[in-house]
């Protein structure tokens, strides 16, 4: 239920006795997997909250009801794990053909034809070659950030998320950043996909986290 606040709106009414019917097209889609899904039904069948799709009107505390309404958890579980499958394929032969858009990283960008190109900010393109330039005489990142620091020059850094994505930042280069920046394969030309990886959490939250090679 992590952020999705609509539903755990609707759990918390029912939890209440605010609520006498739950009404929905799909209704076992008004939760992502099974755990929710059995959840709700049993709150429901202790608050006496009615249940209705547009197949018919169910009571989470006749048997009959609940299992019939634990089925249709399943099978919409099932086939949500279909349709997963199915985009998870096209998105990796896409991949193995190099035509699968991902994230670039600052100072690319995608034209009008999705071909990769520098950004066409010319301050951006100057503070990368400048960056490989110094690594390129001292062979070292920490080095390269001390140059940065000590001629005081901040280092680009575009918005991903929130409010103001897509918008550039200047900041001071850290150690970590660049140390990403080199060893990310996108900045030597290569493609490559698959590096960031994702967890649930036991909150039913998610976490990214991205594995160099």
């Amino acid at each position: 239920m992590a952020d999705r606040q609509g539903f755990q709106k609707l759990m918390t009414e029912v939890s209440l006795g605010r609520v006498g019917l739950v009404m929905g097209l799909e209704v076992s889609r008004l939760a992502r997997n099974n755990a929710d899904w059995a959840r709700l039904l049993e709150i429901c069948g202790i608050t006496d909250t009615l249940i209705l799709d547009e197949e018919g009107i169910y009571d989470p505390t006749d048997f009959n009801d609940r299992l019939l309404l634990n089925m249709k958890g399943t099978f919409s579980e099932v086939e949500l794990h279909v349709l997963r499958s199915r985009l998870r394929g096209g998105a990796l032969s896409k991949a193995r053909r190099g035509e699968f858009k991902t994230r670039l990283p600052t100072g690319l960008v995608y034209d009008q034809n999705d071909k990769i190109i520098l950004d066409p900010d010319k301050q951006v393109q100057q503070s990368f070659r400048l960056f490989f330039d110094i690594f390129q005489r001292t062979g070292a990142a920490f080095a390269t950030v001390k140059a940065f620091a000590r001629d005081d020059v901040k280092f680009p850094c575009r918005i991903h998320l929130g409010p103001n994505k897509g918008e550039l930042k200047w900041q001071r280069l850290t150690s970590s950043r660049a140390q990403l920046i080199l060893k990310n394969p996108r900045y030597a030309g290569a493609y490559y996909y698959g590096r960031q990886r994702s967890r649930k959490n036991i909150d039913g939250s998610t976490i990214f986290f991205y594995s160099c090679p």
